[in-house]
Order: structure tokens, then sequence, then C-alpha cells
């Protein structure tokens, strides 16, 4: 029987499955928290014993040890800058820094204090100004940024030769790209995305120092912001309908959408008011929304946007912050993790939603098919409060965003868009069936507390 062991390695639990690629099905499935004090790969052999995947093949994925820090140095901040912070948030990278206009020292200070684990360098129009993308190319090869940050160039096609020119003189790793805007208005991720996450395969995930074992950083396959938007992108499209998902974390809560941008191919041209287009498989993550690392953060996010706590909801975010490895115990712990997590995929879906600058129209929602919950809080909880919480985002009326207008709600209990993410290149009709299990509901394998595996 052919077999994968699909594994991701988060920051705060990993989780795991084993799938049997010729019935396009779930084994088995588990997780464990992540063992970040010793080595990551630890965790990943005590899952494999307990699912005994013994020697099969392995895929992961990783966000542990920050995930992967994104900084976009670009050439009109509303312009050329936007496009390289949309195409970065899509390849799974938290974006920690955007630099817009020729960089001088003052900008190359505040990109080194940002710690970024790549650059992606942007600039012009395909035949546009290149002399800001060449100017800061220049400043780039000599800046004093760790030798292990990679920089990859996808700015006007015309200077690309340049550029590569520029950094390979001084030694700088970097990949060129296609353009991510080769012209104004349209948004062109595609080339960009692969070679950020290629760049992350090579350059970063082995340079964090989570694992000692060699085997580490040939296994994992992509940050799982973007293994999790792949799944995404394939859940669309075997479903035939727009996709809205909200994945609420422990570090952050992300949220994913794909949909048909007024029918126009991927790269869209713009809409009225659009300064960019927007894109059409598209992911916004929010740092300050983690229902552990920054449990409080969530409460004061939820405070501007004029949301109500209660004290029992605020006394339990103090508790979880100051210890982020704590699960529920009793149900009132959980309704109460439950309250914080509807707080955070509330706000999460407005700021995806909302238009990203003035003038621009909302994210185009309106035709969403499927709400699709996921995190441990929904895995984990009472199928019917996971339900209330996506029922609060779908009605969200003050939140400033046109609502789906007949969504169907959903929660992958199983963990199953990671696992679609991770087998959608190399098993394209596994993944595709895998897919529309999780859209069906149908059962599979249930994890025990995170102490075993139950198979089928």
């Amino acid at each position: 029987m052919s077999r994968a062991f699909l594994v991701d390695i988060g920051s705060t639990f990993t989780k795991a499955a084993l799938v049997d690629l010729e019935a396009a099905a779930v084994v088995a499935r588990a997780d464990t928290p992540t063992t970040l004090g010793t080595d990551v790969m630890d965790g990943v052999a005590a899952l494999r014993d307990r699912l005994g995947a013994g020697d099969v093949p392995t895929l992961a994925c990783s966000s542990a040890g920050g995930g992967l820090r994104l900084a976009v140095v670009g050439y009109e901040a509303l312009v050329t800058a936007e496009a390289g912070q949309r195409v970065g948030l899509s390849a799974g990278a938290k974006v920690v820094h955007v630099h817009a206009g020729p960089l001088d020292r003052t900008g190359i200070d505040a990109l080194r204090a940002a710690r970024p684990d790549i650059v992606l360098l942007v600039g012009g129009t395909d035949g546009g100004n290149s002399e800001v993308l060449r100017h800061n190319a220049a400043r780039l090869a000599t800046a004093r940024l760790p030798r292990r940050v990679p920089i990859v160039v996808a700015g006007n096609a015309e200077a690309a030769d340049q550029v590569a020119a520029t950094l390979a003189a001084r030694g700088r790793a970097h990949t060129v790209a296609p353009n991510v805007l080769p012209r104004i208005g349209v948004v062109a991720p595609d080339g960009a995305r692969a070679a950020i996450r290629e760049a992350f395969l090579t350059h970063v995930i082995g340079g964090k120092g989570l694992s000692r074992d060699p085997a580490f950083a040939s296994l994992v396959r992509a940050a799982t912001p973007d293994a999790v938007l792949r799944g995404v992108e394939v859940l669309a499209s075997a479903l035939g309908q727009d996709v809205l998902v909200v994945d609420v974390g422990g570090a952050t809560t992300d949220v994913y959408s794909s949909v048909d941008p007024a029918g126009e191919p991927y790269a869209a041209e713009r809409g009225p008011g659009e300064v960019v287009a927007q894109l059409r498989h598209a992911r916004t993550v929010e740092a300050d929304l983690g229902l552990r690392w920054n449990a409080e953060a969530v409460l004061e996010a939820a405070a501007r946007e004029r949301l109500p706590v209660s004290d029992d909801v605020r006394a339990h975010a103090a508790t979880v912050q100051n210890h982020p490895d704590q699960v529920p115990t009793s149900p009132a712990e959980a309704e109460h993790d439950l309250a914080l997590a509807t707080l955070a995929a509330t706000v999460a879906v407005r700021r995806h939603a909302r238009p990203a600058h003035p003038g621009e129209p909302p994210r185009r929602l309106t035709d969403v098919g499927l709400v699709l919950g996921s995190g441990g809080v929904l895995r984990h909880g009472d199928p019917s409060q996971a339900g209330a919480l996506l029922r609060a985002v779908t009605a969200d009326r003050a939140g400033g965003w046109p609502l789906p207008r007949a969504p169907r709600l959903a929660v992958d209990a199983a963990y199953l868009l990671v696992v679609v993410g991770l087998l959608a290149d190399t098993q394209p009709q596994v993944a595709a069936a895998l897919a529309r299990r999780l859209a069906a509901g149908e059962p599979v394998p249930t994890a025990v507390d995170g102490r075993g595996a139950q198979p089928a």
C-alpha cells in the first residue's frame, strides 16, 4: 500500500497524518507539543512511532521558530511595495518590514532591525523605471545584512540581469523571478511566490537552529501558511466555488480566500479605485491575534473594533498568555477559549475583507460558497460551538465588509488543508479527492488529545 507521512511543525503543536495515497484517505493522525526545547525532530519521531509510519516517505511544512520573516523593498508605496507585500503574504511569509523608495542608511538600519529571513526586492513595471531598483540592489549588495539572508528579485524585467550581476559581484545570495507588477494594476504573483518558497527551503529553514538532524531541511517543503494557501487553492478548484478559511492559531490568526475576481484571469486588471489588483488566492496574517502568545493583544484589537469582552475572557487571556502551552481542562475554560477565538476571527476577517487603502473596494467575498474554520480551538472544541464562531463571522454586519450571501459553514476538524497543500504538486488527484472529502464533512480518524492516534 502506498502511503505518505505528512507533518506540520507549528509554533505550538506538531501535527501529523498518515495518508493512504491509493484510497485518497487519512489512515491515522495525531499531534504533540512542538519540541522546541530540544529538537523539533524529536516530536516528529514520536508522531511517526505513534502512527506506525515506519519508513513511509515524509513531507513536512513548518512555522516553528517564528515562521518565514519577509522584508519588501520597493519603489512606490502604493504600487510596487504594495504588490510585493501582497505577494509575500500569499507566499506564506510574515511581512515584517516594507520600504518604498531609494534605500539610504536609515532605511538599511530599519531593514536590519526587522531581522528578515528573506528580502523581496521589487520595483518598476517591465520597461518602466529601473533607477530605484538598481540603486536598491547596490545598497543591499553592500548592506550589513547577515549573509544567510537571500534576496528575491522580482522587479522590472529589463533591469533583472544588471541587478543580478550587482548582487553576485558582492557574493549576495539571490534569485531572479518574474516581475510581480509587469504592468500598472496587474499583479503576477506565481513566479515570486515560487522563488520565495525555494529561498525559504534552501537558505532559511535549516538555519533556524530547530534541529540538528540533517534530514530536517530536506523534509520541509514549504512554510505552513504557504501549504495551507495551496490547500485553499485546491479546495476552491475542486468545489468550483469561492472559499474563505479562518485559521485561529496560538501565535497568529490567518485568513485565506480564493475568489473569482469578477471573472478576470489570475493576474487580473485592477478594478475601479484599485491601485493594485486583488489576488485571486490571498492570505492575511494577523500577528497580534494569537490565542496564546499574544492573547491580551486580541482584547486590545477587539476594543478598537468596539467588540464586547467579558471579565472572564479578560482573565482567561491573561492566564493563557503567561502559559501558552495551556489547553482547556474544563467546560468553562473551553467556553472562554472559544470566546477569545471568536474575537480574533472576527477582527481578522474584517481586516482581510476591508479595502486595503481608501478608495479601493473591499475583497469580493459575497459569492463565497464555503466558509471553513481551522485551528486547534475549533478542531478540539464542541462542533456546535465552532459553528457559532463561524456564524458570528459571517453575520458580522458591523464589520464594514459585504457578507457572503449564502455560505455553507464547516470546520477542518482533521486538519486536512495542510495535507491537501503538501500533496498538491506531487499527488494532485489525491489532494483534490481529500479536498472534496473535507468539504463534504466525511469522517476521518480522530486524534486522542495529542497523546495518541485512533486508526480508521
